[in-house]
């Protein structure tokens, strides 16, 4: 597995957009990048797996949601320094539109994800997003 930590070389991960009812689909993350915050839920691609066949597992893994991944549509780069300068994360994100196949289902965080919900525009101004987030979903997310 490779080191996400103090990473040799930026790492590829994917991000899932899922909008369902004028709501979008976040997750609390539970560890450092963006520990605490919530985000569009995702992860690290693996060695051989596409873009869509990886924030699908992802999600699946993080929400308990059964998603159809669509087309990139937002693209970003989160690099974080320690104290001393030094990269401690570096990741290029891809986030990818997607549709949900069971949007009813009860979501079930797990994985690195403290919790999972949906939100509205409106509810997003009272939760501590990252500014990323906050920024594509300003694009894509419907008014109230």
């Amino acid at each position: 597995m490779t080191r996400t930590e103090y990473p040799d070389a930026p790492r590829l991960a994917v991000g899932g957009v899922v909008i369902h009812q004028n709501r979008v689909l976040l997750a609390l993350r539970g560890k450092p990048p963006a520990q605490g915050e919530w985000a569009v839920p995702g992860g690290s691609v693996h060695l051989g797996e596409t873009l869509q066949a990886a924030v699908e597992r992802e999600l699946l893994e993080e929400t308990g949601l059964h998603v159809q991944a669509g087309e990139v549509i937002y693209t970003f780069e989160k690099i974080e320094r320690d104290s001393q300068g030094r990269v401690r994360f570096h990741y290029v994100i891809l986030d990818l539109l997607c549709r949900p196949l069971d949007p009813e289902t009860p979501l079930r965080p797990a994985d690195d994800v403290l919790d999972a919900r949906w939100f509205s525009r409106r509810q997003l101004a009272h939760i501590p997003v990252t500014e990323t987030t906050r920024t594509l979903l300003e694009k894509v997310l419907p008014n109230d």
